[in-house]
């Protein structure tokens, strides 16, 4: 197992159970103020898919050699993460938290995209395994991820009035 590989994989991991936090923050304090979870029947397998993601990678990923191109798009993706959740600041969560009242985000990459998170995340499921050259488990991963996000995308429109 590479350094590398181990650094990529850490930085990923930690990345998402910092996020999980951020997101349990943030919907307390929702829910707090008045706010309401739409479709959560769907959420358990979101999360089940990407940790299976995350421990397939962990399984077949670390060794070498690393792909920089993939690595260096997986970079890029991690800003615009960044971007989405600075964003959206406490309405950031994993779950779809609907605000009565609340007005639509529609600054930073709201103002071209309806879900630049979701795209991020197919971005990653996509190239995080080419940067390990796992070609079939970006596929396999991308595709669940896909049908995951249908079901998501249309509870996330329609609690939203789009």
């Amino acid at each position: 197992m590479s350094w590398a590989a181990l650094a990529i994989l850490g930085f990923v991991t930690l990345q998402r159970l910092a996020e999980l936090i951020l997101s349990q923050r943030n919907t307390k304090r929702l829910l707090a103020r008045g706010a309401y979870e739409v479709a959560p029947e769907h959420y358990p397998f979101l999360v089940l898919l990407h940790a299976t993601w995350l421990a397939v990678l962990w399984f077949f990923g670390p060794g070498p050699p690393i792909h920089l191109i993939p690595l260096a798009l997986f970079a890029i993706l991690q800003l615009g993460r960044v971007w989405v959740i600075s964003t959206l600041g406490e309405r950031w969560t994993t779950r779809i938290i609907v605000l009565p009242g609340a007005p639509l985000v529609t600054s930073g990459p709201y103002r071209w995209v309806n879900h630049p998170n979701y795209l991020i995340v197919i971005g990653e499921f996509a190239v995080l395994p080419l940067v390990f050259g796992l070609p079939m488990v970006a596929i396999v991963f991308s595709l669940l991820n896909a049908a995951i996000l249908a079901v998501r995308i249309k509870s996330e429109n329609r609690a939203l009035g789009r």
